[in-house]
């Protein structure tokens, strides 16, 4: 069918939860570029579910995520997408201000405890002396959860057309005609869930851009062969230069907690962070490290403020942002998806949502 009620653009994570909430009230209708969904960010993810990643503005949406990805409709998912990690945020003498910054401002949102990291980490290096617990981190299943939304959105009518590239739009009266290669679409609301190419779509739809910026993150995998133990939390460094974490009982995932720049891309690592992710680990643990097994990179896309955009642009009627969630879009996918979903439906917000406050979210602030 040509003339849905609503189109997304992207079939990533952000774009499967939004239609995932939207296909029970509107048929909808996601187009994805690639030859599969989620081949970019979504399928690069080393995710996990913390509530302090993204800072306080991403926090609410976190936090209010957490119980549906613990307990999600058993009708599209048997189990929980969270298995138990924690994160160790750790630091040196002079970090004290960032420790102290950090703790200062999740006081009474998050449970976080001042903890003695050489006690936690078999094998940490002479002058890690500041630690952080944030016990409440889980790692997520992204695959299972991306799986789930398509699921979700395909039973309740929608559809995913793969392949199917957004070349241009246009307003026209009572909603948008979308120019594919495979002929055109007509649809009621148009939203914009492209990650990456988020600015490049609202372009082609004659709409102006918020400056979402795409950064590269690079991520390795290497074998440890006295890795102390599969079960250590996330290690995050104060002066955000690395993270690691286990993966099962002789490997880790490592980044050097890279940001560079880049168009909108099939992204790939380049030498120098894969090197330098190797040499900030080793300034961390004395474990030493076999071969490198796997090397990738994703793009993380930010608005100017680092918030996500989620909204009607006020400039043009009919378009809706929901893009801008950085390297937090899936640990906050369910409780964005809700929130966007009312604010496009018009309906209350759920109560998993009701301490989630959308004005701060509102692309209103870049016009």
């Amino acid at each position: 069918m040509n003339h849905p009620d609503i189109v997304i653009v992207g079939g990533g994570m952000a774009g499967a939860s939004l239609g995932a909430e939207l296909a029970a009230h509107a048929h909808v209708v996601v187009l994805e570029m690639e030859d599969r969904a989620g081949y970019h960010a979504t399928g690069r993810s080393v995710a996990f579910w913390e509530e302090t990643y993204g800072g306080p503005v991403v926090q609410p949406l976190t936090t209010a995520s957490g119980p549906m990805l613990s307990a999600p409709d058993p009708e599209f998912h048997d189990g929980s997408f969270l298995s138990p990690r924690g994160t160790l945020h750790i630091g040196r003498p002079g970090d004290e201000p960032r420790r102290d910054a950090f703790l200062d401002a999740f006081a009474g949102r998050v449970d976080l405890q001042p903890v003695d990291p050489v006690a936690l980490v078999p094998g940490l290096r002479p002058g890690w002396t500041l630690g952080v617990m944030e016990a409440s981190c889980q790692d997520i299943d992204v695959a299972a959860l991306h799986q789930s939304y398509l699921r979700k959105l395909e039973r309740l009518g929608g559809e995913v057309r793969l392949a199917t590239r957004l070349e241009a739009a246009r307003r026209e009266e009572g909603g948008w005609r979308i120019e594919t290669r495979d002929g055109a679409i007509h649809c009621g609301l148009l939203v914009n869930a492209a990650g990456a190419w988020a600015d490049d779509v609202a372009r082609a739809c004659g709409v102006a851009p918020v400056g979402i910026t795409p950064l590269r993150r690079t991520v390795v995998q290497i074998d440890v062969p006295d890795l102390p133990s599969p079960d250590l939390p996330l290690i995050m460094d104060m002066q955000a230069r690395f993270y690691f974490k286990p993966e099962g009982r002789n490997r880790i995932w490592l980044t050097p907690h890279d940001e560079e720049p880049s168009p909108p891309c099939d992204a790939a690592p380049e030498e120098l962070a894969v090197a330098e992710a190797v040499a900030r680990f080793e300034e961390a643990v004395d474990w030493g490290i076999g071969r490198i097994v796997h090397r990738w990179a994703g793009l993380r896309s930010f608005a100017p403020d680092r918030a996500p955009v989620y909204g009607f642009d006020p400039t043009a009627p009919g378009f809706f942002w929901f893009a801008g969630q950085g390297g937090f879009g899936i640990q906050t996918a369910p409780a964005a998806a809700l929130l966007a979903a009312a604010i496009i439906t018009g309906a209350a917000s759920p109560s998993a949502i009701a301490s989630v406050d959308s004005r701060a979210y509102c692309p209103d602030r870049f016009r």
